[in-house]
């Protein structure tokens, strides 16, 4: 625990610090709109579009969460800095987001993604981790556009997870706020009963059938 935290701060530290808050690993890249939105885990189009990380088996592609966002108290304070997805070894990481990639390289031993996203104050960033990077500092993607793959990471609390996490400057943010409420749900979407309509429904059948016997509706009044 004291270690993946001695990580979070070290990461923070230096994404901090750069310029922009980016990274030089790699080298620039040439500007893309490598990926679209659309496929499972994905909602939206364009500037709005958004997608899970990771894809998994449940359904609209949701991966199963395995940690939650804990916030900490203080800046340096016991917590959870991001979420953690179900993603073994190898499985494509996707921008969650349209954004830049910024920064691809090591932090502390630990493989690190960086996406600005496209924001006006470009305030937002979004960190992928243990993440190689797949795609050239500068690189731009749209939402779901692949950028990396995970990796096996011995100080990662999680093993067998991507951690997800999300910052405006240095304070970190819970990512799953990124993402429109339907495509958090975890269940199937469900139609509810619209009441009377099976009633009216069995009513109107009496009545065809009464007219092929030729005989009285069941809602004429008796004689």
């Amino acid at each position: 625990m004291a270690l993946h935290m001695w990580l979070t701060v070290v990461m923070t530290a230096l994404l901090t610090a750069l310029p922009g808050g980016t990274g030089t690993a790699g080298g620039a890249g040439t500007a893309s709109g490598t990926g679209t939105a659309g496929g499972a885990g994905c909602a939206g189009a364009g500037s709005d579009a958004r997608c899970w990380p990771v894809t998994g088996p449940e359904v609209r592609g949701r991966p199963a969460v395995l940690r939650a966002f804990e916030p900490p108290a203080t800046p340096y304070a016991a917590g959870h800095r991001g979420v953690d997805l179900r993603a073994g070894p190898g499985s494509v990481v996707r921008a969650a987001a349209p954004g830049e990639v910024t920064f691809a390289g090591k932090v502390a031993g630990t493989d690190v993604v960086v996406l600005r996203l496209d924001r006006p104050d470009a305030s937002l960033r979004v960190t992928y981790e243990p993440v190689r990077g797949t795609v050239a500092v500068g690189t731009r993607l749209a939402a779901g556009g692949p950028l990396g793959v995970v990796t096996d990471s011995a100080v990662h609390r999680s093993p067998g997870c991507l951690h997800w996490g999300l910052l405006r400057g240095d304070v970190y943010l819970d990512p799953l706020t990124l993402l429109p409420p339907w495509l958090l749900r975890a269940g199937p979407s469900r139609l509810l009963p619209v009441f009377g309509a099976a009633a009216d429904g069995t009513e109107r059948k009496a009545e065809a059938a009464a007219r092929v016997r030729g005989g009285r509706s069941p809602r004429a009044a008796p004689s």
